[in-house]
Order: structure tokens, then sequence, then C-alpha cells
């Protein structure tokens, strides 16, 4: 059985809003809301949803890029070390940032352009190992190689590059300190779908490689299901259903999954596929609506959704599938089967 490398428990993070009345205190803005999981050694979770659900957000209070306003973040470190990454103190941080990265969503924006493309290889690996120049120099070729860059162009900067080039000069930042975790936000959102499949590919064949542990931040369902373990969908800020890939695709138990694979494309013109479309807005975070969160536009309310908040609990005898519907072991909802997708 695989090795437990975090415990995300109980994660909430609260943004202050500006005041719209004079002397009037405003409400925090609840932007997670109770987010646990646990993730193993060599696999990877995706986290999927609409844009404003908190995904981002989550990955970032993950990898301590910003402070979450309450929960835990266990760290299974190597020799059994047990640490809560979100709650250690500086000198406990500098030993074990290395291990969780974090690949960013833009690479356009998150290179600096005042820096060479080894510099910004490099870096991570200066600040967090003591290397002689020759060692630094042998590393970061290494790594460049490994992810497809010729190592001739490393004194350019990332304007010479191009977006799938900038993506793997991301990869390589986030590689070159060997780390167990990484956080993909986005990775390949920002290019061509020719490209995507090649980085897609790549952290793949890294994986495999380097046994890292992925988590896949995305909003492409097609993506997904390519590269993915297990599957959360988040809802505004809540995780409204969690299970396997393979589960989550043929069997989702809650409507708002239904409603995103519904958007899946299948790479067959004589398959005929009803999209659903949500009516409505998102809801404001601000002001969230009573009962469940997904009810006003959800196709299946009843007056109890309206009032009584589901919890997010165990579908059945499965034991790795969850959902927070009041009806999800009664609703028969679709799903985008893989094996349809896949043409097996």
């Amino acid at each position: 059985m695989a090795k437990e490398i975090l415990n995300v428990k109980n994660i909430d993070k609260e943004f202050k809003a500006k005041s719209t009345k004079l002397f009037s205190r405003p409400k925090p803005i609840k932007v997670l809301k109770d987010i646990s999981f646990d993730l193993y050694e060599g696999e990877t979770l995706s986290i999927v949803g609409e844009s404003g659900c908190g995904k981002t957000t989550l990955g970032r209070c993950i990898v301590k890029g910003i402070d979450a306003t309450s929960g835990v973040v266990n760290y299974h470190a190597e020799k059994n070390e047990k640490v809560d990454y979100l709650n250690m103190n500086r000198e406990e941080y500098k030993k074990y940032r290395k291990d969780i990265q974090m690949i960013f969503q833009d690479p356009y924006s998150s290179l600096s352009p005042r820096m060479s493309v080894y510099d910004i290889i490099a870096e991570p690996l200066i600040t967090n190992f003591n290397l002689t120049k020759n060692e630094a120099n042998e590393k970061v070729a290494n790594i460049a190689e490994k992810v497809g860059l010729n190592v001739n162009y490393l004194k350019r900067y990332p304007h010479a590059f191009s977006g799938g080039q900038r993506q793997r000069i991301a990869i390589a930042r986030a590689l070159i300190t060997q780390p167990k975790v990484i956080v993909c936000d986005e990775a390949v959102s920002a290019l061509d779908v020719s490209i995507q499949a090649q980085i897609i590919n790549l952290l793949i064949d890294l994986q495999k490689e380097f046994g890292i542990t992925y988590i896949f931040i995305s909003h492409d369902l097609s993506v997904v299901q390519t590269i993915s373990d297990k599957v959360v969908v988040m809802h505004l800020g809540k995780i409204v259903e969690m299970a396997s890939v393979e589960e989550i695709f043929n069997h989702p138990k809650h409507p708002y999954t239904e409603a995103l694979l519904s958007a899946v494309p299948i790479p067959d013109p004589n398959v005929e596929k009803e999209r659903i479309i949500l009516e409505g807005e998102v809801p404001n975070p601000a002001n969230p609506p009573s009962g469940c969160e997904f009810h006003p536009r959800c196709p299946y309310k009843t007056d109890k959704c309206t009032i009584d908040i589901p919890n997010l609990a165990q579908i059945g005898e499965d034991q790795e599938h969850f959902s927070a519907c009041h009806y999800a072991n009664e609703l028969k909802l679709k799903g985008a089967r893989i094996e349809d997708a896949t043409n097996e």
C-alpha cells in the first residue's frame, strides 16, 4: 500500500473585504471552507471546478504561498517524520520547503524577465543547498535536458522562448530541488493543445522516473482524466465530491459534477451528447445562499436543499467515494465514460 505523504485537514481561508458603508465593519469573505483530503506517494490528485471556486487559493495555501486562516497540512517527510507544514517556524520551514514546490499557471508572468534561464532554474537550488559552482552547473544542465530544454540556450532570457518552452523552464525550476510534491496550478491552460499534450506526457514521465506526487489544479476535464488517479470537485470553496477518476467520470454522485462532465468532448462524431446548462449566476461567496450552496442552479433541488447544508459523506459501501448531496444515493446521474472518451 502506498505511503501517505500529505494530510490536508480542515483548511479555511478568509479574505478581508472592503467596507461599503461608513463606520461599518465588513464580514470576511470565506473562500475555502473545511477542505480535507489525503494524498499518497506517486499519485496525482486533481482539483477541478469553475473559475473562482478556490482551486488556486487552496494550492497556494498548501505550499504556504499564502497563509491559511486555519487548518493543518501534515507532511510525511523522510525517516518517518511528520510535520505540520503550515504551522512551523522559519527555521523548520527552510528545512522542508524544497520538498513541496509549485508550477504556476502563466509561464509569461511567473518567470523574471531580468534573470537568465540558468539563474531562474538555479536559484532554488543555490538557496536550499550548499553547492559549488560546478555542482550547480551540472545539476541545472541535467534537469534542463530532462525537461527538453537545449542546454546551449540557458544563458538566454525568458522573452526568447515560446510559451511551451517557458513552461518547461518553470517545470525545471520546480524539479531542481528534487521535491516530493508538486502543485501544478493550471500548468497547461495557457498553452496550445499540441503543446499541452507534450507537457502532460512530460509530467507523467517525470512522475514515473522520480516518484513525484502531483496536485493538479485544472478546469479542463479532458486533461484531468488523462493524468489523474483521484479527483476533488470544488464549488464555492467547498469540496462537493471526491473519488477516483474512474468513479467521478463513470458514476458521478453530485449534480454539479454531472454538469461539469457534460462539457467533456467525446472524439466520436456519431455520439450525440446532451450538454447541461446551469441556469442562474454563480453565488456570491460574500453572501452565499442558505442550505446547499449549489441549490440555486441545481435541476434536482427540493425544499430540503434550500434549508439543510449537506455534509461530505461516504456514498454507499464505497469507502473512496464522497459526495455533499442530500440525494447522492438516489439520483441517477450521467457521467462521461472514460472508455467512450478514449474509444476503448
